[in-house]
This record gives C-alpha cells, sequence and structure tokens, in this order.
C-alpha cells in the first residue's frame, strides 16, 4: 500500500494517521471542520479555548477562506504551512497554536508524557507507545533536557516542511 509520506510531521508518518485525526475533529463527517467541531475537540485534548480564538485559529488555517477546515488545510496546519506563502508572521501563530496543544501542562514545555496523551486521545496509542514518544522527543531535544521547547519544535516543524518539498 502507499502512503503519503510527505513528512506531514514528526508525530504524523503518513496521510492515513492525518486522516484519521482529522476524521476524530470532524464530528458530523462531512470533510469539513466547523469552529464549534474544533472548540469541542480541544476541549477534549485539555485545552480550554474560546470559540473566538478557536474562530481565528481557523481564520488562519481557512486558506480557501469557505468558513471550514478541509482535508488539505489540515495536513497544512500539522506540516506548519497553513500559510506556505509566509504571510503575515510565516506561520507562527498555527506553530504556536499547535505546540500550545501538546503542552498540556503549559510550562512551555512538552514531554513524551504529554505527546503520549496527546497522540492516545487523538486514538493513535496502538501506533505510537511511551517509548515511541520518548524517542520521537530525543530525536529534537536539542538542548538535551528531556523535553522540546518551542524553539525545537519550530526547528522540527521547519526540517518537516522542508523535506516535503
Amino acid at each position: 500500500m502507499a502512503t503519503e509520506s510527505n513528512s506531514t510531521s514528526a508525530y504524523f508518518t503518513n496521510m492515513d494517521e492525518v486522516k484519521q485525526v482529522f476524521s476524530r475533529f470532524d464530528v458530523n463527517g462531512n470533510g469539513k471542520i466547523t469552529a464549534v467541531e474544533l472548540v469541542d475537540v480541544m476541549k477534549a485534548l485539555g485545552s480550554d479555548t474560546s470559540l473566538d480564538v478557536v474562530k481565528q485559529i481557523m481564520e488562519d488555517i481557512d486558506t480557501d477562506c469557505d468558513g471550514f477546515i478541509n482535508l488539505e488545510e489540515f495536513a497544512g496546519f500539522l506540516k506548519g504551512s497553513a500559510d506556505p506563502g509566509g504571510e503575515d508572521d510565516g506561520g507562527m501563530k498555527e506553530l504556536h497554536a499547535a505546540f500550545k496543544l501538546y503542552d498540556l501542562n503549559k510550562n512551555g514545555l512538552i514531554s513524551a508524557s504529554e505527546l503520549h496523551q496527546i497522540l492516545s486521545r487523538l486514538g493513535m496509542e496502538e501506533n505510537c507507545s511511551l517509548d515511541d514518544c520518548t524517542n520521537m522527543i530525543k530525536s529534537v531535544d536539542s538542548d538535551g533536557d528531556g523535553y522540546v521547547n518551542f524553539e525545537e519544535f519550530r526547528k522540527m516543524m521547519s526540517k518537516s516542511n522542508n523535506s516535503s518539498k
């Protein structure tokens, strides 16, 4: 089976995984994520994000401006390239939003445990053990503290983007 492994991110290794996560967000299964669906899923992931903030995130990700996030836009967001043209802040808002989703205890660092919790909540636990998450963290932990800070996360996402071009 051919996979579309264009380095969507270090955490999602192929398009099938992206589709699986997308379907968790797309509660009604219509192929589009609404602001309400996104709020509900973010709450389930432990993020207390308001509808107003989610609407802003949606505007940043919704590149075709139809008011919804489709699979292509979602995959772009996971790659950190929802705005491939580099307008505004070059996708930094999206990167910060993604980082905050993984940083469950809001200490500015992503631990292997936090990564594992998020991937489990997204239905990825059968593909990713805590040991796998520890190895993922080690692979991008340039300062050796056992965590991924925002700068390491940004570099990882940048490498992921560059390898998919």
